[in-house]
């Protein structure tokens, strides 16, 4: 889990992500510098003279705390342009999608995350673009639609018209269905034909899986979850190891303004220092909790890469470095009595979102934007760092209440 560069602050040697999680995006080593990156609450910077892109100016153009943890971002996703930030997880995924010119197609998971999929179909019934969703664990009828939607793309309108284009937006895991793309396979096959990549990253997060490697354009983030990691602030980042996608992205946010509050975005500088401690424990914990639930006789099924038998378990074990800490679990049960599991616990904490050190659960079709595909007796875990026999004797006392 090495990255190719080197940390210029540090030892000119190549650093693993556990090591730049802490070492990355510090100020200057120098006599009675801070250690830690202080927040900048300022709305405009010092200048004068004509604007250049190097300069701040101004409080929506950029913020030093910002630029310290777009820094890690970038780095950790093997990159060395910095990440940008947004003010939430959403403003980042608009960040993407609402750059695809009109006429264009944008193809997606059948089981993308409702906030995303929302958004695609509003986007559709503006006229701007069209939708298709794919069954991503598919890779052959994946690619088999990316081809054919690139041949029924539109010329645009005129020679001042931005060219209509295909965006493949992947998810892997998906949530919250817990399915795994051939990421590697998929990226390349897009790129051979002329397809736009973008990757949510959120529940693998980039200790698990770095997309940028594998050729996509964009890499996504909910920085609420995982990368900021304390369920206390709302952010998102987008990634891009392309100069050119950066500008565009960057002449965006400063003009639209989805920007983070400083105070938000060195929460989550100071999150992200513990973000290689709190996977691990976190994905440790959720594979014993995915064994105990597949053998339990109330569940129906369960859905984690980690588990051997799992569809997804081949394909994350050669292209992920750990099966991550969120899992899917189905009830031999009705939505009541589904909703009833959920209530009855009490370590965990009935809640959506995910990536905090506390363990989340929810039925996941108590939102009513959610694919129906999805049974009305589907529980999502995200799975926290507490001690892991204390969350199973919560669950199994909730599995007992609702089925004895």
């Amino acid at each position: 889990m090495r990255e190719n560069t080197s940390d210029p602050q540090s030892t000119p040697s190549p650093l693993s992500r556990e090591t730049l999680v802490v070492s990355a995006g510090r100020p200057a080593a120098e006599h009675d510098a801070p250690v830690n990156t202080p927040i900048h609450l300022s709305s405009t910077f010092h200048g004068s003279g004509p604007i250049l892109a190097s300069d701040r100016a101004y409080g929506r153009f950029t913020n030093p705390t910002w630029e310290e943890f777009e820094s890690v971002i970038g780095r950790l996703e093997g990159t060395d342009l910095p990440a940008l930030l947004y003010g939430s997880g959403m403003a980042a995924v608009s960040a993407v999608l609402e750059q695809v010119p009109v006429g264009s197609v944008i193809v997606m998971p059948e089981h993308t995350y409702l906030g995303t999929m929302a958004l695609a179909r509003q986007m559709q019934d503006r006229g701007i673009s069209r939708l298709v969703e794919v069954p991503i664990e598919d890779t052959d009828a994946v690619i088999r639609t990316l081809t054919e939607q690139v041949r029924t793309l539109p010329q645009p309108a005129g020679p001042d018209v931005a060219a209509p284009y295909v965006l493949f937006w992947a998810e892997s895991p998906t949530n919250p269905m817990m399915e795994v793309a051939d990421l590697p396979v998929l990226l390349a096959a897009a790129r051979g034909i002329g397809v736009r990549t973008a990757v949510d990253n959120t529940f693998a997060t980039p200790m698990a899986q770095r997309p940028l490697e594998w050729g996509a354009d964009y890499v996504v983030h909910s920085a609420t979850k995982y990368l900021a990691g304390h369920s206390d602030v709302i952010l998102g980042a987008v990634v891009t190891a392309d100069p050119e996608l950066r500008r565009q992205a960057l002449a965006k946010r400063s003009l639209a303004g989805g920007i983070p509050g400083p105070f938000e975005a060195w929460l989550g500088l100071r999150g992200v220092r513990t973000l290689a401690l709190r996977v691990r424990q976190a994905t440790a914990n959720a594979q014993v909790l995915a064994e105990r639930l597949a053998a339990h006789p109330a569940i129906a099924s369960v859905r984690y890469p980690g588990l051997p038998g799992d569809a997804g378990h081949e394909r994350a074990a050669a292209q992920m470095d750990g099966f991550g800490s969120v899992l899917s679990a189905t009830l031999h049960a009705d939505a009541a009595t589904t909703e009833a599991f959920v209530d009855a616990v009490r370590l965990w904490t009935p809640a959506t979102s995910l990536g905090g050190v506390e363990s989340l659960i929810e039925r996941r079709r108590r939102h009513s934007t959610e694919a129906k595909t999805v049974s009305e007796s589907l529980v999502r875990l995200a799975v926290g760092i507490e001690d892991v026999e204390d969350l199973w004797a919560d669950l199994l006392q909730a599995l007992d209440s609702v089925t004895r």
